[in-house]
């Protein structure tokens, strides 16, 4: 590619991103049809083959590109999200959170960073691909899903659960960080705890243990929980984690309530798995209802369960990704993430998938969020060198 082609590409990435900066899209809060209306008729006007995906209630959560190549082979796909988190305090910001400015080689913005720009970035690989495409092995997926922040991961899903869709061997993507490519995560067992007591007046002469004062006990009970140090025979470099991470009850002062609930996290490793976890939590719940007995037992509800993984260098997509940096004299290191993210669900469908190769950046689901662009040529090119690689190799 010349100079003043990559000039203006790079231009026409941070233009579109800029446009997509400039919808609001924050999970939960914002109607995503204006953020995918920009993507819509950016694809429209360059012929890229695309679609919108909804999930089972009928809701838009996201839009498929679809590159096909014209030889047998594999698809591969890239994934970013054009959702956000929320804005928080917007007075501390010291621009508009939806500015999509470029100030001293920065954008601007909620969603500058993750990941709004990688979207951009994506399709823009996508039509440099669509002319080349009949010598092209399988083909190329891109997903710009709107229901990642909350957590619900619609687009993916709705994506992977599509018959028309061809089931990618393997996903990158598209968050920020241009030191690390990051080829696995902890995975995560959640459930809410509901514990029981009787309730009273808290003025009352008789004695009660009531529901907060049993989930006090809880929280020690698994505070001091045993829980295991990394393996090193395991080759996963992180250990597992827990955290009670919500506590509710109550209303008032005049009453002892007969119920608290509490939200339990734990992130999990291969050798300390989704049933390790309900095993430790069934283990102190016994021992709570045991010390304190109440005339209910407490009741635990799982709510969500997503399976460590960690992709050796050499598998893909991770080896082109990893190749590809290095061969555009990057030194980038395969990391294992403490938090999960989407390629937990992933491989839980036994996709592989890389999640994060990107832009330096600055204020990720905080104040002041920018991603710094004079590193968009260099990450540009790994991304289209990986997915040639990948839909050369066939």
């Amino acid at each position: 590619m010349s100079e003043n082609l990559q000039q203006a590409r790079m231009a026409s990435v941070i233009e579109l991103a800029q446009e997509l900066i400039r919808r609001p899209s924050r999970g939960g809060i914002d109607d995503y049809g204006p953020v995918l209306g920009v993507l819509e008729d950016w694809l429209t006007d360059r012929a890229v083959p695309h679609r919108r995906l909804y999930d089972d209630a009928g809701e838009l959560v996201g839009l498929l590109v679809e590159i096909p190549g014209g030889r047998p082979g594999q698809w591969w796909a890239l994934d970013a999200c054009v959702d956000t988190a929320p804005y928080g305090d917007e007075t501390a910001w010291s621009f508009p959170p939806d500015s999509g400015e470029v100030r001293q080689g920065w954008l601007l913005g909620r969603g500058s960073a993750d990941s709004k720009l990688a979207a951009a970035m994506f399709c823009h690989i996508a039509a440099d691909l669509l002319p080349r495409a009949a010598d092209l092995h399988g083909g190329l997926a891109v997903l710009l899903d709107v229901d990642e922040h909350t957590g619900g991961f619609g687009g993916a899903r709705a994506y992977l659960a599509d018959e028309a869709a061809a089931r990618p061997a393997g996903v990158m993507i598209g968050y920020p960080g241009l030191d690390e490519v990051v080829v696995g995560g902890r995975g995560l067992w959640r459930a809410v705890v509901a514990v029981h007591a009787p309730s009273g007046h808290s003025g009352s002469s008789r004695t009660v243990v009531g529901a907060i004062s049993r989930a006090t006990h809880l929280v020690r009970l698994l505070d001091a929980a045993d829980l295991p140090g990394v393996d090193g025979g395991s080759g996963f470099p992180l250990p597992p984690k827990l955290s009670v991470t919500s506590f509710h009850s109550g209303q008032g002062f005049s009453v002892t309530p007969d119920l608290c609930e509490l939200n339990v996290d734990i992130r999990t490793t291969p050798t300390f798995d989704a049933h390790d976890a309900e095993t430790l939590i069934r283990k102190a719940v016994a021992e709570l209802d045991a010390e304190l007995p109440a005339p209910k037992p407490t009741e635990i509800t799982p709510v969500a369960s997503w399976p460590p993984f960690r992709l050796r260098e050499d598998e893909q997509p991770a080896a082109a990704l990893l190749t590809a940096a290095a061969e555009a004299g990057l030194v980038v290191r395969a990391k294992t993430a403490g938090p999960s993210n989407i390629g937990n669900l992933l491989a839980g469908e036994g996709i592989p998938a890389t999640a994060g190769f990107g832009l330096p950046y600055e204020g990720l689901h905080g104040i002041d969020e920018r991603a710094h662009l004079a590193e968009l040529p260099q990450v540009y090119a790994v991304y289209q060198q990986a997915v040639l690689d990948l839909l050369r190799v066939g």
